[in-house]
């Protein structure tokens, strides 16, 4: 991301902006969180509301570059990787300490250890990591996720794997003892075979793995009209969830030729997409939480415990970089076609909602958790608080000339994004259309195949 793209965004997980040269635990608190997670970079000379001050010209530059890299050497273990340098934003000079996602975590002060002295980059805040997350820097560094791990407490011959053998038959494969072994299921230590905790969270054997579902009445939490909790193994969970989102999404009709086909408001192979990415993604080793998914009049929300993996970012994910948080489940999943290419499920999911003329979903870090929201179709749903209000002469309007008013809130559209979203015909799309023009509503833009309708700007 260029500069502009920095000060616009501001702090970050990779970054931060300090106004005046930092101490020597200011500095150092910020680089091991920086190494245990994705890296970034720390700017001195932008104040916290992104404004570029520059450092003071009676500074030696040379020796406060020198005395950062000592900060850090000698207050960090183990040795950070660094690189500080100068750059020139807006005709000013800004010290830039560009810290490298670290292979030997956790890192920590030195001369506080590492149960007191490790930081982890939460959002745009530092916070003192727990030992929840102690343990998962030290897997990072083994390289091992938390599903691969041996599970002592279960025994083998008491498990019942009938339902993840069924799922292997339905799509024409045996899951042989071989088979379990290849995809970590199982693992053997000196004569002894035990379950990875991968195989007890595809069962649900866990109580964490349980999924809420809830129904709300209006855009917020304080009345719900329908409340389930799932248990049991992972696909029978996802099977459930989506007869919970059909029972409460609305369903759209289109006809073609003489044929009505119904579909749900919502794609539901991008809200099964969101599922499964919150299934395979989320962080299971906290003990604490549960996958949350929540209906309410404007979105549909599905929260899954655990930030990203600290070597990703948001960007990166809509990039398609894919970073696998629990390898034994994402392996099942790959092998019966819950996952077609590694990467590929958030692009699709955009797209899916994209074509059908949708907002397009938003993933965001909330805290230490997930958060994927769907915008639910403006005719049957409040507004996002971001979107144009409708004009204060509404009463005038037809019901349907409202309704393209409310799509029109979501962003540009063309008339066949109109006709499709609304189910109208081509001619009375038009009418509409002419209609909201002559009321001085809405403004056309461009000509031809391309030409758009938007909301005017003063509405």
């Amino acid at each position: 991301m260029d500069i502009e793209g920095i000060l616009r965004n501001g702090e970050s997980k990779t970054v931060e902006f300090k106004e005046i040269i930092p101490n020597g635990r200011q500095i150092s608190q910020t680089a091991i969180a920086f190494s245990n997670g994705a890296g970034g970079k720390i700017f001195i000379g932008i104040d916290d509301n992104r404004n570029v001050v520059g450092i003071d010209d009676k500074v030696d530059i040379f020796k406060m570059i020198d005395s950062l890299n000592s900060m850090i050497y000698d207050n960090c273990y183990p040795n950070i990787n660094s690189n500080i340098y100068t750059e020139n934003i807006e005709d000013k000079i800004v010290i830039v300490v560009e810290i490298f996602p670290g292979n030997l975590k956790p890192y920590y002060f030195k001369n506080l250890g590492k149960e007191n002295g490790t930081y982890i980059r939460i959002g745009a805040s530092n916070r003192k990591a727990s030992f929840e997350n102690l343990l998962e820097l030290e897997r990072q560094r083994k390289n091992i996720t938390f599903d691969e791990e041996v599970d002592r407490d279960i025994e083998v011959k008491k498990l019942d794997i009938i339902s993840l053998e069924e799922m292997f038959i339905k799509n024409g494969k045996k899951l042989s003892q071989e088979k379990l072994f290849n995809l970590g299921l199982l693992k053997k230590e000196g004569d002894k075979v035990y379950i990875s905790k991968g195989l007890g969270v595809i069962l649900g054997l866990y109580e964490n793995t349980n999924i809420n579902c809830a129904r709300f009445k209006g855009k917020n939490m304080d009345i719900f009209l329908d409340k389930k909790e799932f248990t049991g193994d992972i696909f029978s969970k996802i099977e459930n969830i989506q007869m919970f989102l059909q029972n409460h999404l609305r369903v759209k009709s289109k006809f073609e030729g003489f044929q009505r086909k119904d579909f749900l408001e919502i794609p539901m192979l991008a809200l099964r997409e969101g599922i499964i990415n919150a299934l395979v993604h989320r962080d299971y080793s906290n003990q604490g939480r549960d996958i949350k998914i929540g209906i309410y009049d404007d979105i549909v929300e599905i929260i899954s415990p655990g930030a990203l993996p600290s070597t990703l970012t948001l960007e990166q994910i809509y990039s398609g970089r894919s970073e696998i948080r629990n390898r034994v489940i994402a392996r099942v999943f790959k092998e019966l076609n819950f996952i077609e290419r590694w990467g590929s499920g958030i692009n699709r999911m955009i797209n899916l909602c994209r074509n059908t003329g949708m907002k397009e979903p938003q993933i965001k870090e909330v805290g230490d958790s997930i958060s994927l929201v769907f915008f639910r179709t403006p005719d049957t749903a409040t507004l996002p608080p971001d979107t144009a209000t409708l004009p204060p002469d509404t009463a005038t309007l037809s019901e349907k000339e409202e309704q393209v008013l409310k799509y029109l809130s979501f962003g540009r559209k063309t008339r066949v994004e109109i006709e499709r979203e609304l189910d109208l015909s081509s001619r009375r799309t038009r009418e509409i259309l002419k209609e909201l023009q002559n009321k001085k509503l809405i403004l056309m833009v461009g000509k031809g195949p391309r030409t758009s309708y938007e909301l005017k700007k003063n509405q």
